[in-house]
């Protein structure tokens, strides 16, 4: 960039002349004003570069002059001359963004030193403005890049996973029609050899692998499904001792009992009841086949559904939901793929779904969900969930009644 346009503003005519006549001599386009106001004029029509204005002025001093100067462009550089001596005035040349001073008398060889540092820091704005542009560019292009990839990313990543859906769905379909066949099987054996205990058991054998297939549909159709958390007012309490209520029958049939531990300053929380009833339900069921599963005869099995209030005044309280059992247990190996999906530790009995769904419910609802295990000892399933409080209705937007 050629810098060669220079404004001269100094009020005192024979110095004004003897700076331009100078200054055009080393080469210089000047541009003179009388005084401030006509050097502001000029140099909003020009927009030089380089200006060099004396400090004393009438109407608008030299300062004043800057500072306008600035606010117009403030890569401008200006020069202050000022009185000899004058350092007050130096300093607060320099504070309002001067790009140099220079005392009286004017020599020539400190005019051109000033002009030379002015012309300076021009050249290093405009290089750091190209470098910052250049910058901006690359930073554009690498975004545009990452983009890039992580679509193609995304991408694959689906098609892994659909892969991986179609060959666990495979290989759950598999088992469960090769139990519809052996069923089937001992139907016909059983109604054409009039074995009604045949007949029975392979009708019994039906029956169990359908319903095997309605929960891995159940399952795949809640798992896939974008499920927005309905919350409400409600008692955590309750819907604990609900889903104990509902277990009770099947676990005495096989042997256990089912205990619930609430804390009773758990009054109300605002979330999702529909959510939270679902979660318990799978993870209470799998308690409890975690014990009908447990080899060791000599326990006597035991779920129980514990409910507490954990005070936080920071982040807000939440409760924590738990689920303990004392069956089989699980080795590390199984508790590692615990969240895979089908992965099962009831192997063919389940769905290898159902804690995936658990799983995505509680991420829905904003919680998290722990687990702690031993083989032959039994598991805990902690849920963790904040209290929360319903936001106030606006006056102007009641609730429906």
């Amino acid at each position: 960039m050629e810098l060669k346009k220079l404004l001269i503003v100094n009020d005192e005519s024979r110095m004004r002349q003897r700076l331009e006549t100078f200054l055009a001599g080393a080469g210089y386009e000047t541009l003179a004003a009388e005084n401030s106001r006509e050097g502001l004029r000029i140099f909003a029509e020009q927009r030089p570069k380089l200006i060099l204005t004396s400090h004393q002025a009438p109407e608008i001093d030299g300062i004043e002059l800057l500072k306008q100067i600035k606010a117009l462009d403030n890569e401008a550089q200006v020069i202050v001359v000022t009185g000899h001596g004058d350092m007050n005035a130096a300093v607060s040349a320099i504070r309002n963004g001067a790009s140099d001073f220079i005392a009286e008398p004017i020599r020539d060889e400190i005019v051109m030193l000033s002009l030379e540092r002015a012309k300076e820091k021009i050249s290093v704005h405009e290089q750091l403005k190209d470098y910052m542009n250049n910058l901006e560019q690359k930073v554009d292009a690498c975004t545009l890049e990452l983009k890039q990839t992580q679509a193609e990313l995304i991408k694959n990543e689906r098609l892994a996973t659909i892969g991986e859906t179609v060959a666990g769905l495979a290989h759950c379909i598999k088992n469960i029609l090769t139990g519809l066949r052996g069923g089937t099987y001992m139907v016909n054996r059983g109604l054409s050899g009039e074995k009604p205990q045949m007949l029975r058991e392979g009708w019994s054998m039906v029956q169990r692998n359908i319903e095997k297939m309605s929960d891995l549909v159940l399952d795949l159709l809640r798992y896939s499904k974008e499920r927005q958390p309905e919350p409400a007012a409600c008692s955590p309490n309750e819907i604990v001792q609900d889903v104990a209520d509902l277990f009770k029958e099947r676990a005495r049939e096989n042997g256990i009992t089912v205990n619930t531990m609430l804390d009773d300053n758990l009054k109300e929380a605002y979330t999702d009841p529909n959510g939270i009833h679902r979660v318990l339900l799978n993870l209470v069921s799998n308690a409890i086949d975690a014990c009908i599963f447990d080899p060791d005869t000599t326990k006597s099995w035991e779920v129980v559904l514990r409910t507490r209030l954990e005070k936080d005044g920071g982040s807000g309280d939440t409760f924590l939901l738990e689920v303990a059992d004392n069956g089989v247990g699980m080795t590390e190996e199984e508790q590692a793929k615990l969240f895979s999906r089908f992965f099962s530790t009831k192997g063919g009995r389940g769905t290898g779904l159902g804690l995936l769904v658990t799983q995505k419910i509680v991420h829905e609802l904003g919680g998290e969900i722990q687990v702690k295990t031993q083989p032959g000892k039994g598991t805990i399933f902690s849920v963790r969930l904040k209290v929360k409080t319903p936001a106030p209705q606006s006056a102007d937007n009641p609730a429906e009644a």
